[in-house]
């Protein structure tokens, strides 16, 4: 099927994939940001694994849905909230006389429990939501370069 540009429309086996693999990628990297601190991973990889769902949504739905679902200005304030509660988590340190980013609540819960690594599993959090938004944001723009037609008021057709 064919759209006002000329642009071939959206192959109904890339959509479908799309749409299983999007709810995996989220849900693992979630996964691997929220136990990063007990196991392999961490607020980095997560964030980019989560910030993978938005390369699915334009692979499946096209810039417009991507765009409209994502939200850059969203995007940003969440990227600027994470630094921010990373640096006030710095500070917690400071606070309790220690050094910038001193692991403060080291003795908070077992060994192996989700938050046994203290201080350092919030910050991880931290890192990896400013880096899935930061990456999200990255790819939006680089989505919108790729974009036939960057008016967002086009709506595709449905295949």
């Amino acid at each position: 099927m064919k759209f006002k540009d000329g642009i071939k429309g959206r192959n109904i086996v890339v959509k479908c994939a799309a749409d299983k693999l999007l709810p995996f990628s989220l849900v693992f990297g979630l996964y691997i940001i929220l136990f990063g601190t007990v196991s392999p991973g961490g607020g980095f990889q997560g964030g980019v694994m989560v910030a993978s769902g938005a390369l699915l949504l334009y692979l499946g739905y096209g810039y417009a849905k991507t765009r409209k679902v994502l939200g850059p200005n969203v995007l940003r304030v969440n990227e600027s909230l994470g630094a921010i509660l990373y640096v006030l988590l710095g500070v917690v340190g400071i606070v309790f006389g220690a050094n910038f980013a001193r692991n403060i609540f080291f003795d908070v819960g077992s060994f192996g429990d989700l938050l046994s690594g203290g201080t350092i599993s919030f910050m991880g959090w931290t890192v990896g939501w400013k880096v899935l938004t930061g990456v999200s944001f990255l790819l939006l723009l680089m989505f919108s370069l790729l974009a036939p037609d960057s008016s967002e008021d086009e709506e595709e057709e449905e295949i």
